[in-house]
């Protein structure tokens, strides 16, 4: 046979396993796994219960990340992960276990929103054509999901869970002795019997609807303020930091982002923050993505400090509280809510003309200086930029410790998102207030001693002092001196101090800022909450849910001049009347009533934050999820004292936002005592990329990558040399490969294989169509070893392997075993390879018992062929629930092994020895070879080294 003439080799191999082949054969399985259910899960009830032998096996919860749909459609990088976990569950279920594994759609979102407003179509049609696009691909694949458990987020099925979740967050707070979510109402009951004082001091009576409103949103964990937001008037809309580019811009559009106070709802996500911190240490996750959620929570100890002004205070909070009597000014965010009210009129008598900058008055300055820091980022601000900018506010606050008078400004380094927004600055020792100092001629008050030769005399010095490590120096009042004390001591010293004044107490502070929850877009879950006429937010009870998205006749925002800071957001659902002005009977009591419905949408995360549990009971038109169910599938357990998902794969890109959102809301509805699982993913794993050569012209414009000629180690389009780089693979850069082409090619379960084949799970790796044929040619040696290309005939034979077979065969069950347990696919595919390698090379017909076990192997790495190999070998039930093959110890270790004896450090023999031999039986072997006494050529032995079994090195007298 010709194997440079296919269509020779076409007709000599009739029955060769081709493209064509394994196009029927996949297509053919997938309809028989669809029809049979073969990848059902059973619950222990509802309506997706099953088999109680099968939820009585142990169970294994398996996970993707939640895929968006997009209309481009997938190319081969995006499959990866979900080829990985199918693998994975495959195995789970040969080895005994029942499997959940099934996938959504994560469908909201703005490019879908973005093509409704550029086309006019309605998002839901381009979102649905895309989410049965990809369900399209990926059923080519041949997944094994739990089809009846799948659902997207646009169903209202399904997002009337997540305003349900959204109801009970709103109607509860978090109680910091019980260190819990409890009801709203509760905490209402305290205000009424008077258990807990109400704010202010006057009595619950007292106070009027809105007051109480007031009140309560000070303690309600989903809650409506006027906050710093990042506003973008060219996309109509309210972004979230991560949605800014570090320029100052938005991501999609490149327009201008400013700072701007709207009122937005917010999650109370700090209330949890140590919980947050504390619960990491139980979960099996890759240490770095644990760093990454530590430093996003950012948890500093210091102390709250109050700095009198004009009968009030401005309170900071500091990490550094021992360096009190070095503080020479302060500094506050320009968004502060103080900066106005403590605004005088007219510039002090002796203000430098340095502090102006240039006005005439406190007003003027600080207005220009707002403006000015509106239009930068928070990175932009934090960066350490060389020219430190600010200004004074004309105000002078008190330094507790010592009475001074200390001058106020505001400076676009201090953010309102991290602590108090206000900073005491100690310029001797903090390098970014040193500048500051200097550039604004401000004292600068060495109070920590520096352990180099600089002196005590800050005024001559080049830069800050920084140490945790030294004596506090010129620190004492009137009643209270820190002089002589380290760090440590001094710290704990001005605190009591500030304690038993009652200007301050040592505290906890977090980096975390609470979640901004709103975005005025049209394609989002539309809130539960509508206003009564004095404005108070009330939430729709359960009867009234899913609230769906109305329909509109304009999905674009209002957009505004990009460079227009002075604008405000109107959303697309404010257009609709009919649907914002509504009468409702709440059932509080009150009959019906006129509201007005909010009209922002829940961010894109709302969906992604809870998905895990709809997967459990997805039909469920009564709760949530049965409580049965999810105990059984993610209830605490041994060895997972937070419960949650057994394995969740996806990219590290969502470390820290979808991970921590969703381990928010997990704890809101455990505390609730909704769910028993405090944590939502006990395992997670991040799954490398998939890259591709980008080819660039001389413009610097991708061109396309199928299109590319190679010669001589250079790259040409169209006769043009082209510059290669290695990079992400998409569209955009002309470098995707569609899973159909390789399937078309190949067959899918070729795609599957090389996938797994490329490298460590979780590592990046760069495509190359060219290798994919490596394993399409090992299949077809399979095929060969149980089909006869010419008769189609199983050409196995009913006979036992010789025991050259039978430990090359346990070898490869032990092996693909562990590797398979640990994600470890590639490894595993090569010692499916060298199993299979060694059958062909036998050049006999394979003994059943290995076939078998050869099919098995491979079933849950390539799913088609086994099921068809399966079915030749004389099985009419599925390979999917076969038991995985289990490796007989006799043959897995090595009946001798090799080891290496070296004299002077040189190799002068190799012996073939037991596994088990001693290193005294080891020596004397060694010791009497012919060619070890040779080398010794009579001298004596100063010693000898025994590694048994592997190495003896003998070291002459």
């Amino acid at each position: 046979m010709s194997e440079t003439n296919p269509a020779a080799a076409e007709v000599a191999a009739p029955h060769r396993y081709t493209a064509a082949v394994a196009a029927e054969i996949e297509a053919r399985w997938q309809d028989v796994w669809d029809a049979d259910g073969t990848y059902a899960a059973p619950n222990p009830k509802g309506d997706l219960a099953g088999d109680p032998g099968l939820v009585a096996k142990p169970k294994k919860y398996v996970m993707d990340m939640f895929p968006y749909p997009s209309g481009a459609g997938l190319h081969v990088g995006h499959p990866l992960g979900y080829i990985a976990t199918d693998v994975f569950a495959r195995f789970q279920r040969m080895t005994g276990h029942n499997v959940l594994h099934t996938l959504g759609f994560d469908a909201f979102g703005l490019p879908a929103e973005q093509h409704a407003v550029q086309t006019g179509e309605h998002p839901r049609v381009t979102t649905e054509a895309a989410i049965n696009n990809m369900k399209s691909q990926l059923r080519r694949l041949g997944l094994g999901h739990d089809k009846r458990r799948s659902f997207a987020t646009i169903d209202p099925e399904y997002y009337k869970w997540t305003q349900w979740i959204f109801v009970q967050i709103f109607n509860s707070w978090y109680d910091d002795k019980a260190k819990k979510a409890r009801p709203i109402s509760e905490l209402v009951a305290r205000f009424e019997s008077g258990e807990r004082a109400v704010p202010g001091g006057r009595s619950w009576d007292a106070l009027s609807a809105a007051e109480r409103a007031d009140v309560l949103g000070e303690y309600r964990l989903a809650y409506a303020s006027d906050a710093p937001v990042n506003w973008c008037p060219g996309l109509g809309t309210v972004l979230a930091n991560e949605e800014v580019t570090a320029d100052g811009r938005s991501e999609r559009g490149n327009f201008p982002v400013f700072k701007a106070k709207l009122r937005q709802w917010n999650m109370r996500i700090t209330a949890y923050a140590d919980r947050l911190l504390d619960d990491l240490n139980e979960l099996d996750w890759p240490e770095a993505i644990k760093l990454q959620q530590r430093n996003w929570i950012g948890r500093s100890e210091g102390a709250r400090v109050d700095f009198p002004i004009d009968g009030e205070a401005i309170t900071v909070f500091t990490t550094r509280q021992d360096t009190l009597f070095g503080a020479t000014y302060m500094v506050l965010a320009p968004e502060h809510p103080l900066v106005e009210k403590f605004t005088p009129a007219a510039w002090p008598e002796g203000t430098h003309d340095v502090w102006t900058g240039g006005h005439a008055t406190p007003a003027e300055a600080v207005a220009a200086y707002r403006a000015q820091a509106a239009s930068k980022s928070d990175v932009e601000r934090q960066a350490e930029a060389k020219d430190k900018t600010g200004v004074f506010t004309g105000a002078f606050a008190t330094n507790p410790v010592n009475g001074e008078q200390i001058p106020v400004f505001i400076a676009d380094y201090v953010l309102m998102g991290y602590g108090t927004g206000a900073i005491m600055a100690v310029p001797a020792h903090d390098t970014r207030d040193f500048a500051f100092a200097r550039a604004f001629e401000l004292p600068i008050r060495c109070v920590v001693e520096p352990s180099d030769d600089r002196g005590t005399d800050a005024s001559t010095w080049d830069d800050a002092f920084v140490s945790y490590d030294a004596k506090i120096v010129n620190s004492h009042g009137e009643d209270v001196s820190l002089d002589g004390l380290g760090v440590t001591d001094a710290k704990a010293r001005i605190t009591e101090w500030l304690q038993r004044k009652g200007i301050g107490e040592g505290t906890v502070n977090f980096r975390l800022r609470d979640w901004l929850f709103s975005r005025q877009r049209y394609w989002g879950e539309p809130f539960p909450i509508v206003y009564d006429e004095d404005g108070i937010a009330h939430s729709l009870p359960e009867s009234m849910l899913p609230l769906e998205l109305p329909e509109v006749e304009d999905y674009s925002p209002r957009t505004f001049d990009p460079d227009d800071a002075d604008t405000s957001p109107e959303t697309p659902l404010s257009r609709n009347q009919d649907w914002v002005d509504v009468t409702l009977d709440l059932g509080d009591g009150r009959g019906p009533r006129p509201y007005r419905r909010e009209t922002n949408t829940m961010p894109n995360w709302a969906g992604s934050c809870w998905y895990e549990l709809r997967y459990l009971d997805p039909h469920n038109s009564e709760k949530l999820v049965d409580p049965e169910i999810e105990q059984y599938w993610m209830g605490p357990r041994a060895g997972q004292p937070h419960g949650g998902v057994d394995l969740y794969v996806g990219g590290a890109e969502h470390a820290v936002l979808h991970l921590l959102y969703a381990r928010f809301w997990s704890k809101v509805l455990y505390d609730l005592g909704h769910i028993s699982s405090p944590e939502p993913f006990h395992k997670l794993y991040n799954q490398g990329m998939i890259q591709a050569f980008v080819y660039r012209d001389s413009r610097g414009f991708p061109v396309p990558a199928a299109e590319i000629e190679e010669r001589d180690g250079a790259f040409f389009h169209n006769g043009e040399q082209v510059k290669r780089e290695l990079g992400k693979m998409g569209k955009s850069l002309k470098n995707a490969v569609t899973p159909e082409a390789i399937c078309e090619e190949y067959g899918a379960d070729t795609l599957r294989l090389y996938e797994m084949a490329m490298g460590p799970l979780d590592v990046s790796r760069p495509w190359d169509t060219r290798a994919v044929v490596g394993q399409y040619r090992l299949l077809q040696r399979l095929w060969r070893n149980v089909v006869d290309e010419a008769t189609g005939e199983v050409t196995v034979v009913d006979a036992e392997p010789d025991e050259t077979t039978l430990r090359a065969l346990h070898k490869a069950i032990d092996g693909v075993r562990q590797d398979l347990e640990g994600l470890r696919f590639n490894t595993a595919i090569a010692k499916v390879t060298e199993l299979n390698n060694h059958l062909t090379k036998a050049g006999a017909a394979v003994p059943r018992p290995v076939a078998e076990s050869l099919v098995l192997l491979i079933a849950p790495l390539a799913p088609h062929i086994a099921e068809e190999l399966w079915r030749k070998l004389g099985h009419t039930d599925s390979v999917v629930h076969q038991d995985f093959p289990v490796a007989d110890p006799r043959y897995v270790v090595d009946e001798t092994v090799t080891c290496v004896v070296q004299v002077k450090g040189k190799v002068k023999a190799r012996l073939e020895v037991s596994p088990a031999i001693s290193d005294d039986e080891l020596e004397k072997v060694a010791l009497a070879d012919e060619k070890v006494v040779a080398a010794l050529d009579g001298a004596g032995i100063r010693k000898v080294i025994v590694r048994a079994p592997k190495l003896v090195n003998i070291v002459p007298a």
